[in-house]
C-alpha cells in the first residue's frame, strides 16, 4: 500500500507545510537533562496526575515524576526487557510495550507486580501502544533495519492479530477522540495514515493518508478531545498539532531536537509533557484543550 498513488491535496498540505503558523514554545523543563537516559519515552499520566516514562537512569527501568523535578524509580522491568510506549487502561492498569522481549507488558500500579499480557515473536520490536475504550490495544512494531514495520492488534485477553505487515516505519500510534479512527505513522516514510476501526471487531479497514510531512522523522502522538493529533516530529524540535482532516494547525517548537512522544496530563488536562531522547529529559508545554486519554480517567 506504501506505493499507492498519493492524493494531489496531500502533496499540497506537505509542500505548504513550512507556512503553517509555528510557536517559539513557551515550554518548561519538567525533568532536568539526563535524569532519563537516551531511550526516554512513554510517557503516560495515570488518573492520579503521576507522569510515568521509561528508562529512568537506566535502560529497563519506568520512572515516576509527581512534581516538577520529584523523578523516582517507579519498576525495573525483567531481564530481557526494554519498555518504550506507556498506557493505562480505564481500570488504571499500565501497560508498556516491551521492545527487546516482543511482549505487551501489563503492570498492577498498586502492587507493582508485572505481567505478560501479549507476546509473539513474529512481532519485530512493539514500540508504540494506543488503548481503545474498550481495552483493545494497537501496536506499531517497526523494523528500523529494513525501513518497513507492521501493525498489530491485542485483544482484552492478549491474543495477538495481525492487521498488516510491510507497511513503512510504523511508530506513532493513536485511536481517535470518537473511536472511529486509528492513526498510524512512519516515521522514515513521514506519513500518517487514518483507518476505520469497526466497532465490532477492532479490526481496521479504508486505509487513507492523513498527512505526508517533507522533512524529518515522526515519532509518538497524542489526540486533544477535539480529536487533533500533537505529533513528536524527531529531529526537528517539535510538535506539531494536525487535525482529523489532515491540516497543520500549529507546530510548537521545543529546546530539545528529538522529541520521542507526548503525553497530556495537569489538573485541566491541557498540560502536555514531551519526552526528549538528546536531552534525557521532559519539556511541558499549555494546549488550549485537554488530552483524549485525560478525559477518559476522568
Amino acid at each position: 500500500m506504501n506505493n499507492m498513488r498519493l492524493n494531489p491535496r496531500y502533496l499540497i498540505a506537505a509542500a505548504l507545510f513550512a507556512s503553517a503558523p509555528c510557536t517559539i514554545a513557551q515550554t518548561k523543563d519538567y525533568v532536568a537533562d539526563n535524569v532519563f537516559t537516551q531511550g526516554i519515552e512513554g510517557p503516560a499520566v495515570d488518573a492520579q496526575g503521576n507522569l510515568y516514562a521509561v528508562s529512568f537512569g537506566k535502560d529497563g527501568t519506568i520512572g515516576v515524576i509527581d512534581e516538577k523535578d520529584n523523578a523516582q524509580l517507579f519498576v525495573t522491568l525483567p531481564e530481557g526487557s526494554t519498555g518504550n510506549g506507556i498506557r493505562f487502561d480505564r481500570d488504571g492498569f499500565m501497560y508498556v510495550a516491551d521492545y527487546s522481549g516482543h511482549n505487551v507488558l501489563k503492570i498492577d500500579p498498586k502492587t507493582k507486580a508485572i505481567f505478560v499480557h501479549a507476546h509473539s515473536e513474529k512481532m519485530n520490536q512493539p514500540n508504540d501502544i494506543a488503548i481503545a475504550k474498550s481495552g483493545v490495544i494497537y501496536a506499531s512494531d517497526p523494523n528500523w533495519k529494513e525501513s518497513t514495520g507492521n501493525l498489530w492488534k491485542v485483544a482484552t485477553d492478549g491474543t495477538v492479530t495481525l492487521l498488516e505487515a510491510n507497511m513503512g516505519t510504523t511508530n506513532g500510534v493513536e485511536v481517535s477522540t470518537d473511536e472511529k479512527h486509528l492513526y498510524v505513522n512512519e516515521s522514515v516514510q513521514r506519513n500518517v495514515w487514518k483507518y476505520d476501526i469497526d466497532k465490532t471487531t477492532g479490526a481496521v479497514k479504508n486505509k487513507r493518508l492523513l498527512i505526508q510531512f517533507p522533512d524529518h522523522g515522526l515519532d509518538g502522538m497524542r489526540c486533544d478531545v477535539d480529536g487533533n493529533l500533537y505529533i513528536a516530529r524527531y529531529a526537528a524540535g517539535e510538535v506539531t498539532v494536525v487535525s482529523p482532516h489532515g491540516t497543520v494547525i500549529e507546530r510548537i517548537k521545543l529546546k530539545g531536537q528529538k522529541p520521542t512522544n507526548v503525553a497530556f496530563g495537569g489538573v485541566d488536562g491541557k498540560t502536555v509533557y514531551v519526552t526528549l531522547q538528546e536531552r534525557g529529559a521532559i519539556e511541558t508545554f499549555r494546549s488550549e484543550r485537554a488530552g483524549r486519554e485525560w478525559q477518559l480517567q476522568q
